[in-house]
């Protein structure tokens, strides 16, 4: 008879093997689900059956002599998405290690632009807010790019452009990760328990350990990931940033064979199925579902600075941001953009960075107290800010890739 450990390794192995894991690991797919589940809280929230909704959201689970017994979205926000980041924190790792973020010369752009992707969108809220008498709390929901959905619109209307263009944003948005992670550490963090953080470094550490000796029994890990989480969760620091600190203690290269498939690799190869196909869309349903109040109501919602400034630092802050500090960064230094790439292409994929979701709704979740007008109006923002984002970079986008696509049909005429 199998035992425990054996049936949890079987499952393990079938998830890494699977059809369904496999398509779930298409970003493209992973975007089309948020998509969907975002959809379909809206409908139900603006259903005759929208009280049902909010009960769901509001139901509370888990052990109240632990401080876990939390409502199911933030059971959402606090759990599922440690999940997503410690994916994120296993890219960030391997992009340091062995990837792109490695060479500083072919760093430096995406880089920059990942910084002024984040300053730029800060700037114009903080200006429409005060301006308009509003609420600086919420400085920070429109300096994330969801690249989740940023990847799927580029999937769809991609057929000939550079796989530079691609590079860049996925370059990007790693870095906008980090910093958007470090932004919720520093800024988001109300009340720290700095006992409880320091308990926390034990599992991490022990967790790290094991991988470090390429220990990767389940049974293992999981009990320590799940201790460190909870322990990160009672300190006051948002407890996703368990997840990330986790990922960072994988290795990355394989120990006797460098080229072949690190831990780390493996790991997000495994992990990466669960966030995209459960833990992402899941949020996407607790965080997204808004009241609307129909047509009047979004109008009014669209005229409060806090949405306002959410919307203008998506649709115009991003791609400002990213196109300035990449221009400048080239002007006066050696840092070059890529030969496949026009300045078109970038304005485009600065419009695509605009797309902020998943972490943006998580940093508006911790701004605003739930339930308040603000809470409500950021989500509005948040998703009309990131629809126009869309729309405009596919409009840009698209037409890059007839040009590109004509270049290739005459040059393959030529041939």
């Amino acid at each position: 008879m199998p035992t425990p450990a054996r049936r949890l390794f079987a499952r393990a192995s079938r998830l890494e093997s699977s059809r369904v894991a496999e398509i779930l690991r298409a970003e493209s797919i992973g975007g089309a689900l948020v998509i969907v589940a975002a959809l379909a809280a809206i409908v139900w929230a603006n259903s005759p059956w929208a009280p049902s909704y909010d009960e769901l959201r509001e139901l509370r689970i888990g052990p109240h002599a632990l401080h876990l017994d939390l409502t199911l979205g933030t059971w959402a926000a606090d759990g599922l998405l440690a999940i997503f980041f410690f994916v994120v924190g296993l890219e960030l790792k391997r992009e340091f290690v062995a990837g792109d973020l490695r060479d500083p010369r072919r760093a430096a752009l995406p880089v920059a632009a990942a910084v002024g992707g984040m300053i730029a969108p800060a700037l114009i809220y903080v200006f429409v807010n005060r301006a308009g008498g509003g609420d600086l709390a919420g400085w920070a929901v429109p300096t994330a790019t969801d690249i989740a959905f940023a990847v799927a619109v580029l999937a769809v209307i991609s057929s000939h452009l550079p796989s530079g263009l691609r590079t860049f944003l996925l370059t990007l948005a790693v870095v906008d990760d980090l910093l958007a992670i470090t932004v919720i550490a520093i800024f988001y963090t109300d009340t720290l328990r700095v006992s409880y953080l320091l308990l926390a470094l034990l599992p991490i550490a022990a967790f790290g350990l094991l991988v470090q000796r390429r220990i990767s029994h389940p049974l293992l890990l999981l009990p320590l990931a799940v201790v460190a989480w909870a322990l990160v969760h009672e300190s006051g620091v948002h407890a996703t940033v368990a997840g990330v600190l986790l990922g960072f203690t994988v290795p990355v290269l394989a120990r006797d064979q460098p080229d072949s498939e690190g831990p780390a690799e493996r790991l997000e190869h495994l992990m990466r199925p669960v966030s995209a196909g459960v833990a992402v869309p899941v949020f996407a349903f607790f965080a997204a579902g808004v009241g609307l109040g129909g047509w009047s109501g979004l109008t009014d919602a669209l005229r409060d600075p806090v949405a306002l400034g959410v919307v203008a630092g998506l649709v115009l802050g991003k791609p400002i941001g990213i196109v300035a500090a990449t221009w400048l960064l080239q002007a006066f230094t050696r840092a070059e953009l890529d030969d496949e790439l026009s300045w078109s292409d970038v304005v485009g994929m600065a419009m695509l960075a605009g797309i902020g979701f998943t972490v943006s709704l998580l940093i508006g979740e911790l701004a605003f107290d739930p339930g308040s007008g603000a809470a409500e109006h950021v989500k509005i923002g948040v998703l009309v800010g990131s629809l126009v984002a869309a729309l405009l970079a596919a409009l840009v986008l698209r037409r890059r890739n007839r040009t590109y696509r004509r270049l290739v049909e005459a040059e393959a005429e030529d041939w």
